[in-house]
């Protein structure tokens, strides 16, 4: 009984060091360039986390591989909870499926939770002969292979969006991948393409000012930014349904008490009046959802992209 005295200290110490998290900086990995949606999502959830913990939370973008470099670099890293993944679960969804070998298997992360969710808006520029998506769908249908569309790149969520759109809907256009979401929309203002699905905090205020028209919204319910544009389910595609889902992995070492400490941390500032506030006015809307739950939301989306790419035949 003495020896077990003597050594209950050291038993109990990473328990411990679990309810102190964070006694020091975390590394919070964006696997995506400076200046993108997810990069907006956590630069306003560390000013927050900051503030509330008293540590720093620092954001290291590290893209590159349609997100998988910054997500290799996460599953090499140790499980401590100092170094995080806050990326978009429609990567870890889809890559698998898309890029053959990855530097990290299926059971390099331990999920935390879904963050938030962020839908895209379909939009073509005002020169363009269709003003709604009904007449989008007829012209492409009347026109097969005429019109072009940009994404973000190859496997990225725009890109799987629209041939999500063109397998339902049985169109066809021509893809043009640029490096990221932002010029993307420089190419879609510029008329270089017909539509692009662009997240609405991008599209929006080119709306407003005239130099993008919205054909639809990709999620299932309208946007409270801009209420007056139908979902694309509304406007003549029922069952389309796609969304930026922006999520939160630890590397899979990391102890199950650690990694329900680091949810409970994030859903307290996710919680909080002037966090919601600001992400929803990016057009995003916060999600605290348990573990358990974005386990099972995982599942069904890695089984739905993937379904999708092996019928389309997409490769990067």
């Amino acid at each position: 009984m003495r020896i077990a005295r003597r050594f209950l200290p050291l038993l109990a110490a990473p328990a411990f060091a679990q309810a102190e998290w964070p006694n020091r900086p975390v590394n919070l990995v964006v696997p995506w360039p400076a200046g993108g949606s997810t990069d907006a999502l956590v630069r306003t959830l560390t000013q927050h986390l900051g503030a509330s913990s008293g540590q720093s939370f620092v954001v290291d973008n590290r893209a590159g591989a349609t997100g998988t470099v910054g997500h290799a670099f996460v599953a090499r890293a140790r499980g401590d909870g100092y170094t995080l993944l806050a990326g978009t679960n429609s990567t870890y969804a889809i890559a698998p499926h898309l890029m053959g070998a990855l530097p990290y298997d299926d059971n390099a992360f331990a999920p935390v939770m879904l963050m938030a969710t962020n839908p895209q808006l379909l939009v073509t520029h005002p020169a363009q002969p269709f003003a709604d998506f009904p007449a989008f769908l007829a012209f492409a249908r009347a026109n097969p292979g005429r019109l072009s569309y940009a994404s973000s790149g190859n496997g990225g969520t725009s890109h799987l969006a629209t041939e999500l759109l063109m397998q339902m809907a049985g169109i066809e256009m021509l893809h043009v991948p640029y490096r990221g979401g932002g010029p993307a929309a420089q190419a879609q203002l510029a008329g270089e393409v017909q539509v692009t699905f662009v997240d609405a905090i991008t599209a929006i205020p080119h709306m407003r000012a005239g130099t993008m028209r919205a054909l639809g919204v990709s999620t299932a319910t309208r946007t409270a930014l801009a209420p007056e544009v139908p979902t694309i389910i509304e406007a003549g595609l029922p069952g389309f349904e796609s969304s930026t889902d922006f999520a939160l992995f630890a590397p899979a070492e990391t102890p199950a008490a650690l990694v329900a400490r680091i949810h409970a941390v994030f859903a307290t500032t996710l919680r909080d009046g002037g966090v919601r506030e600001r992400l929803l006015a990016q057009g995003m809307t916060p999600v605290i959802g348990a573990t358990a739950d974005f386990r099972a939301y995982q599942q069904r989306e890695s089984a739905k992209w993937g379904a999708l790419i092996r019928a389309r035949g997409i490769r990067v």
